[in-house]
């Protein structure tokens, strides 16, 4: 197994940030430090350290969580806001989240400690989908929906949703549309909604990938499937 993908599968950091542990020799083999990448290990027989501490690797672990709103993606809070770890037992509070929701807004959040497959899925070339529910501010009509699947320029570039579909009112002048992207840059749903004149009521991502929510209740967890696992493991675009 190389280096790096060791690194990455113990949780360390993801594959990209190990490679670069390696380069700072920050990390020994057999007492040994090691730079160059793609260097192999045998997780049975060697012994890998990064900054002195020794790296083993655990059964992979990936959990699909029903966030809340109002609970902080972040292992800690300085303003004591409950965190997504708060509704976790504490055998997956070492599990870092796969991507992030904001805190009003809900849905699946995925947490793992499979550095390897977690920086695929998050990584702009593999193109992941996600799925999202959306109520909004008035009725969103067939030019808004150009926009947003044309490209709608932000502060941080342009963003453009791979699909936008229109589902049901909601209440009274609220709409519910479903999105699909494939980039997951900061607050971006609420950010292309707000730019067409749909500020965001709501926000519910049902699907990261080939993983879905399903009914799973808000602010409970389950295991991802090893069938769920093996498409998270071969997804490309999805």
């Amino acid at each position: 197994m190389r280096l790096q993908a060791y690194l990455a599968r113990a949780g360390v950091a993801s594959r990209r940030a190990s490679e670069e542990l390696i380069r700072q020799g920050r990390v020994r083999v057999n007492g040994s430090v090691v730079t160059l990448l793609g260097s192999k290990v045998d997780p049975a027989q060697d012994r890998v350290e990064v900054d002195g501490e020794v790296v083993r690797t655990e059964a992979l672990t990936w959990v699909a969580l029903h966030k809340p709103r109002g609970y902080v993606t972040s292992r800690t809070d300085a303003f004591g806001r409950p965190t997504i770890y708060a509704l976790l037992p504490p055998r997956f509070h070492s599990l870092f989240h796969v991507g992030r929701l904001d805190r009003n807004s809900e849905g699946l959040l995925l947490l793992s400690n499979d550095g390897e497959t977690a920086n695929r899925l998050l990584h702009p070339r593999y193109g992941t989908t996600k799925e999202y529910l959306v109520d909004v501010q008035g009725r969103v009509e067939r030019e808004a929906i150009q926009q947003l699947t044309h490209g709608v320029q932000l502060e941080d570039g342009l963003a453009r949703a791979e699909s936008v579909d229109r589902l049901h009112q909601v209440d009274q002048d609220v709409f519910r549309i479903r999105m699909v992207l494939r980039e997951g840059r900061k607050r971006e749903v609420r950010r292309m909604c707000e730019a067409v004149g749909h500020p965001v009521r709501r926000l519910l991502r049902q699907r990261f990938g080939p993983i879905e929510l399903g009914e799973l209740p808000a602010g409970r967890w389950r295991i991802v499937s090893p069938t769920e696992l093996g498409m998270l493991r071969t997804t490309r675009a999805t």
